[in-house]
């Protein structure tokens, strides 16, 4: 087994042992910081910059926080960073390393603002620039494609929005999600053999909206990273204003299409693409939605919409992992990568 199937198996304790160890600390941490800010700035690149994506969505809706994503350039090359007036700045990084999200930490504490890190190393740079902490717990992350510290990273973020709202409900939904995600890896383990059909595939489409913009990102992010293959995320709104022109007979596309209120748009996409002949890999807890699909990956009763991500991903994750090794190319090792990406 590769590491990085180990890894991708080891997330539900890892979401477990972050809400063991910091549901009383972020507690603390959103009382103390309660009416110090009116918007947050994130800080974050490649995976990090996904679960950004997320953040946007659940502080906005649950919180009635608006969220900003940070430039990077604008502190470290540029010289030149913006005022953060009003803004809680939070840098998020698995390993804390890269200088870019260090100097708007670091700026925004020299602003004056307050500063979250949301890392797995508590001993990074980045961590300690930051007034505060949050770490993933998620455990050595050896495989070069990040798995456990980002879904980890997307449960910060839901345990932030649920303390910062004061919602117990949102908390009780939040400790359900290891167990459905342990039913769904259960679920998708008879589905792998059913990837070899998408071997010699050169290019996809992965869409999303709503909290699972974040989740097509990160999806078509794990394509690219180990399988070398061209994979392009949208929302289904901006699919239709221009990139639905490209889609010709058999291009994948892989659709993310849970219940809420995005899965009306989701119906009227599959629809139009199955007309134009795409190959629809469909993940849903729609019976009707999944009914569209050349492969149908179900998502678990029960899961809410705005945590859906945190189970949605692991589909996308075993599918990159399954094609890199259909494909002969080493899932713990990507061609060009490294562990830690240091970005100036």
């Amino acid at each position: 087994m590769s590491r990085l199937s180990t890894e991708i198996h080891e997330q539900p304790a890892a979401i477990e042992r972050l809400l063991e160890y910091e549901t009383d600390h972020v507690r603390r941490l959103v009382r103390e910081m309660r009416g110090k800010f009116d918007y947050a700035v994130i800080a974050a690149r490649g995976t990090s910059d996904n679960a950004a994506r997320y953040a946007k969505y659940l502080w906005g809706a649950h919180n009635q926080l608006p969220v900003a994503l940070a430039t990077p350039s604008l502190f470290s090359l540029y010289k030149a960073p913006p005022r953060m007036n009003g803004a809680l700045v939070v840098g998020i990084s698995q390993s804390g390393q890269s200088p870019d999200i260090v100097s708007v930490i670091t700026e925004a504490a020299t602003q004056g603002r307050p500063t979250i890190a949301i890392t797995n190393d508590a001993e990074s740079p980045l961590a300690q620039a930051a007034e505060h902490v949050i770490s993933l717990h998620a455990g050595p992350e050896l495989a070069v494609a990040a798995t456990k510290t980002y879904t980890a990273s997307l449960a910060a973020i839901a345990l932030i929005s649920a303390l910062l709202a004061d919602d117990a409900g949102q908390m009780d939904q939040l400790r359900a999600i290891p167990e459905l995600m342990i039913q769904n890896l259960a679920s998708l383990a008879p589905v792998l053999g059913k990837f070899e059909r998408y071997r010699y595939m050169s290019r996809c489409a992965v869409i999303g909206r709503g909290y699972n913009y974040a989740t097509a990102y990160e999806i078509a992010l794990k394509i690219k990273e180990l399988t070398q293959v061209d994979a392009q995320a949208y929302s289904s709104a901006d699919f239709r204003h221009g990139p639905i022109t490209m889609v010709r007979e058999s291009l994948p596309v892989i659709l993310l299409a849970p219940n809420g209120p995005v899965l009306k748009d989701l119906r009227a996409l599959i629809t139009d693409l199955k007309r134009l002949g795409a190959e629809q890999l469909i993940i849903s807890d729609e019976a009707t939605v999944l009914a569209e699909a050349h492969l149908p990956l179900p998502l678990p009763a029960g899961l809410p919409e705005s945590l859906s991500p945190l189970v949605a991903v692991l589909s996308g994750q075993l599918f990159a992992m399954t094609l890199a090794e259909l494909k002969g190319l080493d899932p713990d090792q990507p061609v060009g990568l490294t562990k830690v990406t240091e970005t100036l």
